[in-house]
This record gives C-alpha cells, structure tokens and sequence, in this order.
C-alpha cells in the first residue's frame, strides 16, 4: 500500500544531503549556474569578477545561496558572478591567476572578489555578511555603494520554496 503513495520531497537547508541546484531551492535565483563568463574573460575584459566556490550537498552553501544571489542583484551590470561547483573543480598545483583552481583553498562557502586589475580584494571563506561583500565589491568595481547599502539596511532573504504549477492534459 505505502508503494502506491507519492512520497514526499524532504529538502533540507540545514543538513549536508543533495537536493538540487542550492540557488534554485534556497536562494530563488537558478540563473546563477552556470556563470555567463569565464574567469579569463572577465579578466580580459578587465571587469571586476566575484568567484564563489560551494557545493550543493553543503548545508554552510545552503544557507549562504540567498546572500550570493542578492549580490549577484544588486551588482550583476558592473560585476561577473562565477558561481563554481568544487565537485567539478580539479585542483592544479601549476594553476594560472585566469583558472579558479587558482584562487580555490578547499573551503566551501569561499568567495574570491576580483578588482578590474585582477587583483584580489576579498578572500573570506564561511557565512560573510552581505555588508562585507557589499563594501568589498564596491571598492572592487570603483562604484559607489546606493544609501542603503551604504546604511546597512539591505539583507538577504532566505527562500526554500519552488513555485509549480501542475496542468492537466484535455
């Protein structure tokens, strides 16, 4: 009998179980995977980058998806953001500043800020406060922070709901 039942999905932002694309599921923003720009591009353009390192299986990912994806809104015209799986990042022992091995310290959550230059302005791993990020990006990007950033009255919210609509065929 409990074959015949539809079982329940138990996705779970505190536990270190697979549950899908961690941006998707908690952070409201599946656009973030994969990234629109390579590293050596974002380099080569000379355009600050944000590199952020996680793994979908980790509850510290998890809960730090939504703050990602907020900076990832508030910045997304001047910035790239290069979201990167560590399951698919093989480190290099010879890496060069253009691969993200490179940057990688085999922490997860880990966010590398890039300046235009290429230069590192932030390497933090763990729960970083959006204020941090904010401030870092800024200075990175050479743009001025809106007052309520400024002010620290922006936050990141947290979302662990996906929106579906289920349609019957005529």
């Amino acid at each position: 009998m409990g074959l015949l039942l539809p079982s329940s999905a138990w996705a779970g932002r505190l536990d270190n179980a697979y549950d899908g694309n961690i941006f998707s599921l908690y952070a409201g923003d599946g656009a973030m995977v994969p990234p629109r720009n390579s590293l050596a591009d974002s380099l080569r353009r000379r355009r600050p980058a944000v590199l952020a390192f996680y793994l979908d299986d980790s509850s510290d990912c998890k809960r730090f998806a939504p703050t990602l994806s907020r900076l990832n809104g508030e910045f997304q015209t001047g910035v790239d953001m290069i979201a990167l799986s560590t399951d698919s990042l093989d480190p290099v022992e010879d890496a060069s500043p253009d691969n993200p091995s490179y940057y990688w310290r085999g922490l997860v959550p880990q966010v590398v800020i890039l300046d235009r230059a290429g230069r590192v302005a932030l390497d933090r791993a763990g729960q970083i406060p959006l204020e941090d990020l904010e401030g870092s990006l800024s200075v990175a990007a050479g743009l001025e922070l809106p007052e309520a950033m400024a002010r620290g009255r922006t936050q990141a919210m947290e979302v662990n709901e996906i929106n579906a609509e289920v349609v019957r065929a005529p």
